[in-house]
């Protein structure tokens, strides 16, 4: 059953003061959303707080990453496989995580599971670090007594997200600073050093060489319009990736294009493969019903176009429709992938199956960016070469035609 979406709720850290049932002095830190809401949870743990003030948020810790979340799903699985008790695996977990904005979310959490939340509904109450699939994980879970299992199913799967995702940054990473780095120093020659030979060469009195004349005159309209180059560079490289993030419409023209570039597209929707085919395994063998999961699965992709065909899998697949044939009439998913899928729902093994789609294309991706690697090095280098050899040339042959005069 499907966790509710809920409106998140902004949410402080708050420093507070109090005394237990002893009369003991404690102090401690508490996450919410305004000072009635801790004098409350306080007092159901039966502290009578005495001073509550709101913290600032800076410098107090580092941004929660994905791979603090995998670490500690990881972790918590493990505590919980080993017989530890939830709330004590809470505990145990927050001291050791090395980020204190992660112990913080933590210590929140289990605040709210003592207060009677369940672990599902806790986490569904954080969006922003636990999204819906893996609320939707947990749940089933809790609601089957096979927490612990479903949580090592979901460290495995966050982590391998983790990995496809870093290697498909390292390959786009390598070119893009390439061509920063060139943009940069393409720059600095055109405003700076152009100009000191464009000096010297006034002082020749004679004709210079087309290539020559041609660099300076745009070395001249660097000096012009510094200004406006890089403001356009960088306001629209700005522009660009705002309206991606917030604009559904540019987004799905986007990735449709991306999927159509050569060797890029290729990594891009293997990888989007992988990532569909993992989360459906994971969700699927965690006893999530295929319709249901499909819900989390359209988004995991990363990709517009996928999230389209997913939706459209669910809408036919609710009606009567075998998984194979609706994956089939998006002519989306290689034949590879459509004879793997309707093996596995044959034999009653289709997570066991999507399992194995998913680490075959994992292997893929790898292969492509190996290749990638050892392709744009050269290309790259060709690039930098005729780009850097090109100015300089076009600088000295006015000097070696004065040489061949003499």
């Amino acid at each position: 059953m499907a966790v509710a979406t809920r409106k998140a709720v902004k949410e402080f850290n708050f420093a507070w003061e109090g005394k237990d049932k002893k009369g003991k002095v404690i102090k401690g830190d508490m996450r919410a959303s305004g000072e009635a809401v801790v004098n409350a949870n306080l007092r159901r743990q039966g502290i009578s707080p005495t001073k509550v003030k709101k913290q600032s948020t800076f410098g107090r810790g580092k941004k929660i990453t994905e791979k603090d979340i995998a670490l500690f799903t990881r972790q918590f699985a493990t505590m919980l496989k080993s017989g530890v008790p939830l709330l004590q695996s809470f505990d145990i977990v927050a001291k050791g995580h090395s980020n204190p904005a992660v112990a913080q979310l933590l210590t929140d959490v289990k605040n709210d599971v003592s207060s009677g939340s369940s672990l599902a509904q806790a986490f569904g109450k954080r969006p922003v670090y636990f999204d819906a699939l893996f609320c939707n994980l947990v749940n089933a879970g809790e609601q089957a007594g096979i927490l612990d299992g479903v949580l090592e199913r979901l460290a495995t799967y966050k982590e391998k997200i983790i990995a496809i995702k870093g290697k498909i940054k390292s390959a786009l990473f390598y070119p893009a600073a390439i061509l920063v780095v060139a943009f940069i120093i393409t720059a600095i020659i055109m405003i700076f050093v152009i100009p000191t030979f464009k000096d010297l060469f006034k002082s020749f009195g004679a004709d210079l060489p087309a290539p020559t004349l041609v660099v300076i005159a745009i070395s001249d309209f660097f000096i012009a319009y510094w200004w406006a180059i890089f403001g356009i560079t960088i306001g629209g490289t700005w522009f660009f990736f705002y309206s991606w993030k917030r604009s559904k419409k540019m987004q799905n023209t986007i990735d449709r294009l991306s999927l159509k570039l050569p060797v890029f597209g290729e990594l891009l929707e293997k990888s989007a493969i992988a990532r569909w085919s993992r989360t459906l395994s994971t969700m699927f063998a965690a006893g999530v019903p295929l319709v249901e999961a499909l819900e989390s699965v359209a988004g995991s992709a990363g990709n517009q176009v996928f999230f389209h065909a997913t939706k459209r899998i669910q809408g036919e697949v609710s009606t009567g429709t075998n998984l194979t044939v609706a994956m089939q009439n998006t002519n989306l998913f290689p034949n590879m992938v459509i004879q793997m899928v309707q093996i596995g729902e044959e034999s009653g093994q289709l997570d066991s199956m999507l399992g194995k789609v998913a680490d075959y294309y994992d292997r893929e991706v790898d292969d492509i960016v190996e290749r990638m690697s050892a392709l744009l090095e050269p290309i790259i280098m060709v690039v930098l070469g005729t780009l850097i050899g090109g100015l300089v040339i076009s600088m000295y042959l006015p000097i070696f035609k004065m040489g061949q005069a003499i």
